[in-house]
């Protein structure tokens, strides 16, 4: 997680003289630097691009030591694997450990929210600490040589055109001012390496999936390498999917003596879809939780010791960056609540904007997941129900029986009382004086 675009460090959202000049340093940098792609954006876009970023610098923690970077040879991509309002607190703040560690923050230059605004996390010419144990071209710790950008989402999760839009438009300025080619931005998925561990005995690619789902093209890229160099060169073993993902084209370095697992978008574990393939090294971490089917959870630091890694049954979701207690809690019920880790889509991924999917707003609306435009749009209190139908509201000729028939108080019977918001069936004291307005959620599949 990390990241930052502009071509000056004194640009600022006050300012309107310094981006001009740095904006036509761009365009007259551009055809002398091999490599780079036509423009295709207009000098009045490039400058309400900049005047739009917004200025989160003072935020950093002040723990952190600023650093000048003496060259810089490559864009890093992330994916936050979180929502906005806790991808900006980690990024600037730090990251919080189980253990009572914590980190100064300066985890990115710049961050990309779903809805395409950027925030300017660090100033562009200081090293980030954003990509960890890493390696490229034979270069190690790449966040010496790197700007690093954040963008909020999953990398099992599809990004947002409006974050496309933008990191075109960032990446189009960080290229000329630092004269990068194309192939010069990668994803963190790329140049993380991993040290020997239950999968591999080697040092080896795969530490990290973050944001493996990067589209280049819809970001206004070309290809990227046609090969792993540090796989190449027998510097590390490669990782079967990721292999897959990036390098399948003819000549390039994938096998491992084991058939590469399917690059599977989706968080949940099946035959083809395993712990590692999800997390990465991620997978034994406090941090990350498993909830098997029926609601039972781990945490990854758990499993081995309480469970067995190859007991994990197919169906197991995979949540990334939580806490584990407010994941167990959550699965015990039926009814969720969007929290500062736990989004609509750690809830119901794809399903998200279902019509099937009901939020319950802090404000008294209720929404189905159509009227969702994206998942971290939703405030923190919402409460949601997923694969249901209804309202069917209780009247004084339709009471909950004649609705819900001998399942009136199951816990999956969802009744929203007005003034009280959604209650499970098995919570609901008095069914025979349900306030009128009440509203009846039934499961599809019950």
């Amino acid at each position: 997680m990390n990241i930052e675009p502009c071509v000056n460090s004194s640009f600022s959202k006050g300012s309107a003289l310094v981006p001009v000049i740095a904006l036509v340093l761009v365009v007259i940098l551009l055809p002398t630097a091999p490599g780079l792609a036509a423009q295709t954006y207009s000098r009045s876009d490039l400058v309400r691009f900049q005047h739009r970023i917004v200025d989160y610098r003072s935020r950093i923690n002040p723990r952190f030591k600023k650093r000048v970077r003496p060259k810089t040879r490559l864009v890093i991509v992330h994916t936050s694997e979180l929502g906005l309002k806790s991808t900006l607190r980690v990024v600037s703040r730090g990251k919080r450990f189980k253990n009572g560690r914590t980190t100064p923050g300066g985890h990115a230059n710049y961050v990309v929210a779903r809805n395409g605004t950027v925030y300017r996390i660090l100033d562009k010419k200081y090293r980030a600490d954003h990509a960890g144990l890493s390696m490229w071209n034979g270069i190690s710790d790449v966040s010496d040589i790197s700007v690093g950008i954040e963008f909020v989402g999953y990398h099992y999760a599809p990004l947002t055109t409006s974050q496309y839009r933008s990191a075109g438009m960032l990446l189009f300025i960080l290229k000329g001012a630092y004269g990068l080619q194309n192939k010069d931005i990668l994803t963190h998925s790329q140049i993380a390496y991993g040290r020997p561990n239950r999968w591999f005995s080697e040092n080896h690619r795969g530490r990290k999936r973050c944001a493996k789902n990067f589209d280049r093209i819809r970001a206004g890229l070309g290809p990227t390498w046609p090969f792993d160099p540090d796989v190449r060169a027998g510097r590390l073993t490669p990782d079967p999917m990721l292999a897959q993902v990036f390098y399948s084209a003819p000549g390039a370095v994938v096998s491992t003596g084991k058939k590469a697992p399917q690059a599977l978008a989706s968080d949940v574990i099946s035959k083809q879809n395993s712990a590692w393939a999800i997390a990465g090294e991620d997978y034994a971490a406090s941090s990350t939780v498993y909830v098997l089917p029926g609601g039972k959870t781990l945490a990854g630091d758990r499993v081995a010791s309480n469970w067995g890694w190859d007991r994990l049954p197919a169906g197991t979701k995979v949540l990334l960056n939580q806490e584990t207690e407010q994941v167990r809690e959550q699965a015990k019920s039926t009814i969720k609540m969007i929290s500062g880790r736990m989004t609509a889509w750690s809830h119901a991924g794809g399903a998200y904007h279902a019509a099937s999917t009901i939020y319950f707003l802090p404000s008294g609306r209720i929404l189905t997941g159509r009227l969702i435009s994206d998942w971290d749009d939703l405030p923190s209190g919402t409460r949601l129900v997923v694969g249901y139908k209804g309202p069917f509201n209780v009247t004084k000729y339709k009471t909950a029986y004649g609705i819900a028939g001998v399942k009136f108080k199951d816990p999956g019977t969802i009744y929203h009382i007005p003034g009280r918001g959604p209650v499970p069936g098995n919570r609901v004291p008095n069914f025979s004086d349900l306030p009128k307005g009440t509203g009846v959620y039934l499961p599809i599949a019950g």
